[in-house]
């Protein structure tokens, strides 16, 4: 059923209004951007989809086809604290909007997403969703700065993740058939064309099977120990520095990384080694993308890959092991677990000649090494896209 089907059944007559806005993917770049890295990414041609209408007495009324409790809240009265649901995203969207600008018009508004939830960054484009919709019933014009930095201080302040801007930005600038390189220290970025000699390629999504939530995980114990490297290293080279939670590891030279890395907790050197290293990556990628060298690209994504998981250190097993049948799999150019690496997926950039094969052989080897879980695991095969239209 679409939303638009829901909308009707549940309503009793046609959304006024639809939106859309697409998922993400990170070639390069991931787990740095809170430390103002630099990242890649496009958005695909798959996403989120709202259907939707005005209720002018300011309340929000929305359904999920993918959860079954309806939520339920006032523009100008929303629980200031989170309470636990799938729609924490949106209440916090409209704290963080109506903070700058007063709502008046709520909405009623049936929400879908078309993938299975985990490693897409489907909480980011919920917020951005439902952040157009309630900004159009309200007649406002959100620029795409505005979009991307009210809907991270949704999931930072209210759902509670330390996300940075990668999730959002790649949704908003992205455009389909270019490569998103941004660097997050300044918020510059290129939109870098597809090469006329690059060879045809498409997005493989393996869905694990396995969904857990990111708040809470171990994802922001990751962001404290970079910020705990990049604070002990300031210390050590007796640089200045200031409040830890401001502090991040871009303020930190990697001459000074290499001269006091020894001297790092373990922990904390290994997430520093990840940030340093997947930054030079995503420098050497942008430029394999902008020769049309994909294979390089492939194989600095399949680096970021193992860096994840050996420096990193996330991972499930099941997302490991999918890892490790990509690596092995014809036609395939790289890939990685996409997201955190706590639940969801991997993403990999494939030959589309060998995209039968590539299907075929993936689950063949996945579900021999977790047949519980034939299924829930899935397969799909996306195109590059545009980022969402304001």
């Amino acid at each position: 059923m679409t939303v638009v089907e829901a909308f009707e059944q549940k309503y009793k007559k046609a959304p006024e209004y639809t939106a859309f806005t697409p998922y993400r993917i990170c070639p390069l770049g991931a787990h740095s951007d809170h430390q103002l890295g630099k990242i890649t990414g496009f958005a695909i041609n798959k996403g989120i989809h709202l259907a939707y209408g005005p209720k002018m007495n300011g309340v929000v009324e929305v359904a999920s086809l993918q959860f079954e409790k309806r939520a339920q809240w006032h523009v100008s009265s929303t629980p200031a604290v989170k309470e636990g649901d799938w729609a924490d995203h949106l209440r916090g969207a409209t704290i963080a909007l109506n903070k700058r600008y007063p709502l008046h018009v709520g909405l009623c508004g049936v929400i879908s997403g078309e993938l299975p939830i985990g490693g897409l960054s489907s909480s980011a484009a919920v917020i951005i969703t439902f952040l157009c919709a309630l900004a159009k019933l309200n007649n406002m014009t959100l620029t795409e700065n505005e979009l991307i930095t009210i809907s991270k201080e949704a999931e930072n302040k209210y759902v509670g993740v330390a996300c940075g801007k990668l999730d959002q930005s790649c949704e908003v600038y992205c455009r389909k058939d270019n490569l998103l390189y941004m660097d997050l220290q300044d918020d510059s970025y290129e939109l870098i064309p597809t090469n006329p000699k690059t060879k045809p390629y498409k997005f493989a999504i393996f869905f694990s099977g396995i969904e857990r939530t990111l708040a809470g995980s171990a994802f922001n114990m990751r962001v404290d120990e970079c910020r705990s490297a990049a604070y002990a290293l300031k210390a050590y080279a007796g640089m200045e520095y200031g409040k830890f939670e401001e502090t991040n590891l871009r303020e930190v030279p990697r001459s000074v990384y290499d001269t006091y890395k020894d001297k790092l907790p373990e922990n904390w050197r290994k997430r520093a080694e990840h940030w340093y290293t997947e930054f030079e990556r995503v420098e050497k990628g942008a430029e394999a993308w902008r020769k049309g060298d994909i294979e390089e690209f492939g194989r600095l994504s399949f680096e970021s890959g193992h860096s994840s998981i050996y420096n990193w250190e996330t991972g499930s097993p099941e997302l490991k092991k999918l890892y490790e049948i990509m690596t092995e799999t014809k036609g395939i150019y790289g890939g990685r677990f996409s997201g955190a690496g706590f639940k969801g997926c991997c993403m990999a950039i494939i030959d589309p000649n060998f995209e039968e094969s590539i299907t075929a052989e993936v689950t063949k080897k996945y579900l021999e090494a977790f047949p519980h879980l034939e299924g829930k695991y899935s397969v799909h095969i996306c195109e590059s896209a545009d980022g969402v239209k304001l």
